[in-house]
């Protein structure tokens, strides 16, 4: 095992209680508290063209996508020793040795005869003295429209990741939300999608009508959400591509707290009638609805399981928000206090909790607690063990999941009168960032990977 593959083996792993599944290629755990992130460097690529702004450009952007992980230190350009790279010749490994660096990708940019632009690159082990193959090959060449460049630059940042951390990409990828402007009293909020970084950030919605909750597809072409256009919540699907928005279903009373099955062939809300609410199950082809829950409590904000078997959702059965699991099916389960029950009960600590999403992993549920005053964003075992809290502000809430499992994005004012910005976390809760968007921006949710 080459020292870089090692290094990145420990640095990606989870705390003991925070374990990634068997499945994984990463099994290693260490203590969190000797986390020292990773050296790379990433040049400036080799411009084969005219336009070497876009290969600055597209070079840029995969550093910042590695280096928002926390999980690499990508080296100052000043440093650097050698200045004549090619991607078509070995590095003088010496030169990178003495900077100290683990990881090298030298890339290069071409413009094609057809009006395309080629992106070529290879990842060098430094210490290693070799080439580290990607798919079986020794580097990776991408092709596309000249707008379409920064696509090209979140697939080479998700290659390099996935090779040296063992785990499935996230940079690819989109963020729909909610913009808000205006002041508080007459807010304007509009449906929103950006690219993972905050890039190419366009409005799909005029802001006539409020709009909440959106949630991607698992196809990522097709967004469901709340509005109230016709004056009550209800729950609305929104073609990308198309453009075209459509009501789901004329149910009485209100629908909201929508989110897609994982086969994305159905979608779950919660539908409030008579002063109670329940959680129902849609079929996007019949557009026939089951009823999953009947309580007399208040029971919302459903997210079903990777395999499509049980759903987590929130409910004050219990006397408080709490966060309960039942098998889609309705069929009992054995419940973490002992016994059988429909839905059995995750949380026992202190505090209220909503808004619980299912981790694409299958093995923890991110969630939004209040106690004492403040706000967390915390994730705990589907078994009701191991909850850790990430972040606390005085307003965190509505987590949604990368589509590896590994980040959080959710929204936080800081303080009264604050709006509300995007926040990103990993799970050791050490790496916590801003996501950047134009306006003030709540109820954030990640897409998956694009195609």
């Amino acid at each position: 095992m080459t020292r870089i593959l090692t290094m990145l083996m420990l640095a990606v792993l989870m705390p003991l209680s925070l374990a990634m599944p068997a499945a994984a290629q990463l099994q290693v755990r260490v203590d969190e508290g000797n986390f020292k992130p990773t050296p790379l460097a990433i040049p400036d690529f080799e411009v084969r063209g005219e336009n070497a702004e876009m290969a600055q450009d597209i070079a840029d952007v995969v550093r910042a996508d590695l280096e928002s992980t926390g999980l690499f230190d990508i080296q100052n350009p000043a440093s650097f020793i050698q200045k004549d790279l090619s991607i078509d010749v070995q590095p003088r490994f010496p030169d990178w040795r003495i900077i100290q660096t683990e990881g090298l990708v030298v890339g290069a940019y071409e413009e094609l005869p057809d009006g395309k632009i080629a992106v070529s690159f290879r990842l060098w082990d430094v210490y290693g003295g070799e080439v580290m193959r990607i798919n079986g090959q020794p580097g990776r060449r991408l092709t596309t429209t000249p707008d379409n460049w920064r696509r090209i630059a979140h697939k080479i940042a998700d290659s390099i990741y996935t090779r040296l951390t063992g785990e499935d990409p996230y940079f690819d990828t989109r963020i729909v939300y909610i913009a808000e402007t205006g002041p508080k009293t007459e807010r304007v909020k509009r449906l929103a999608i950006m690219d993972s970084d905050g890039a190419n950030q366009q409005y799909l919605t005029p802001g006539t009508n409020t709009v909440l909750t959106p949630r991607f597809s698992p196809s990522a072409q097709e967004i469901t959400y709340m509005s109230y256009e016709g004056g009550r919540p209800r729950v609305y699907l929104f073609n990308i591509e198309t453009g075209r928005q459509e009501l789901l279903g004329n149910f009485p009373g209100m629908t909201f707290a929508p989110r897609f099955s994982r086969d994305g062939q159905s979608v779950l809300m919660t539908q409030a009638q008579g002063g109670n609410s329940e959680i129902y199950l849609m079929n996007l082809r019949t557009r026939q609805s089951r009823r999953l829950t009947d309580h007399p409590a208040i029971d919302t904000s459903p997210s079903m399981s990777p395999d499509g078997r049980a759903i987590v959702f929130t409910s004050d059965r219990g006397g408080s928000p709490q966060l309960y699991i039942m098998n889609t099916d309705g069929s009992p389960r054995t419940c973490p206090s002992g016994g059988r029950d429909v839905a059995c009960r995750i949380t026992f600590n202190k505090g209220q909790y909503s808004t619980p999403v299912w981790s694409p992993r299958g093995d923890l549920v991110a969630f939004t607690k209040q106690l004492g005053g403040r706000f967390y964003i915390g994730v705990i075992g589907i078994d009701g063990k191991g909850e850790r809290l990430l972040t606390e502000a005085y307003l965190d809430e509505g987590p949604d999941w990368s589509p590896n499992g590994r980040v959080i994005i959710y929204f936080r004012e800081s303080r009264p009168g604050a709006g509300p910005q995007l926040w990103s976390v990993d799970l050791s809760g050490r790496n916590e960032r801003r996501v950047p968007t134009q306006t003030d921006a709540s109820d954030p949710a990640w897409s998956p990977l694009l195609e």
